[in-house]
């Protein structure tokens, strides 16, 4: 099986990359963040208490849930006690909520056999923050998004504004920075880039220029894939 790990920063497009390199490669994608979202939305409907959040706390909720992941036409969803929240993920609340569920150890590991089980099985291509360094070490090509900071809260900001959310670029730029040092100061589960890394910067390109270069190194070691 060929595994393809994607990591990098919020909004430097590794999500839309993931799933169009999977397309054209004919590979399974795997949304690591829908699978947290999900958790989060599970949180969210057991209506329990985001003030009371804790290691003791989390470990407490995440025992009692069972997670599953399948592909129904194509599309992955995710099933947390047999309730399909695939159409709950992308709600305002969900995305503030699973950024303060998905630091814990606890919550990385419930999912961690699931993702290894997926790959071992599956062509596909994984996106995150620790795919290659920690998911996946031994997948066989690991890219690492990133582009310049206002780039990347310019994008955000046009998906707000298109979803009809009133705000302004120099508070997206500042969340976006908040976020970025989240994401590499975390205990566990932080960005990493590795030695055997591929940069790419999406700065400058548009999404067919990104896929291309991610195809273009696939396709030294596999010429005819």
């Amino acid at each position: 099986m060929i595994n393809i790990a994607i990591d990098g920063y919020a909004g430097s497009g590794k999500s839309t990359i993931a799933k169009e390199l999977a397309k054209r490669l004919g590979f399974k994608v795997f949304d690591t963040g829908a699978v947290y979202r999900a958790i989060a939305c599970s949180f969210k409907q057991m209506n329990l208490n985001v003030e009371e959040i804790s290691d003791l706390y989390v470990q407490r909720f995440i025992e009692k849930i069972e997670i599953e992941v399948k592909f129904i036409n194509g599309q992955q969803h995710v099933f947390v006690n047999n309730i399909d929240f695939t159409d709950s993920l992308r709600t305002e609340e969900i995305s503030k909520l699973t950024p303060l569920l998905s630091p814990f150890r606890c919550v990385r590991n419930k999912i961690l056999g699931l993702q290894r089980e997926f790959a071992k099985n599956n062509d596909l291509v994984m996106e995150g923050r620790d795919i290659g360094s920690f998911i996946l070490p031994e997948a066989e090509f690991k890219f690492f998004c990133t582009a310049d900071e206002k780039v990347r809260a310019q994008r955000r900001l046009e998906q707000y504004l298109a979803k009809g959310k009133n705000i302004l670029f120099q508070e997206v730029l500042e969340e976006l920075k908040q976020r970025d040092y989240n994401d590499t100061h975390r205990d566990y589960g932080a960005i990493t880039i590795l030695p055997d890394s591929i940069i790419l910067d999406t700065t400058y390109q548009n999404l067919d220029e990104s896929v291309e270069f991610c195809l273009s190194k696939i396709r030294e070691k596999y010429p005819n894939i």
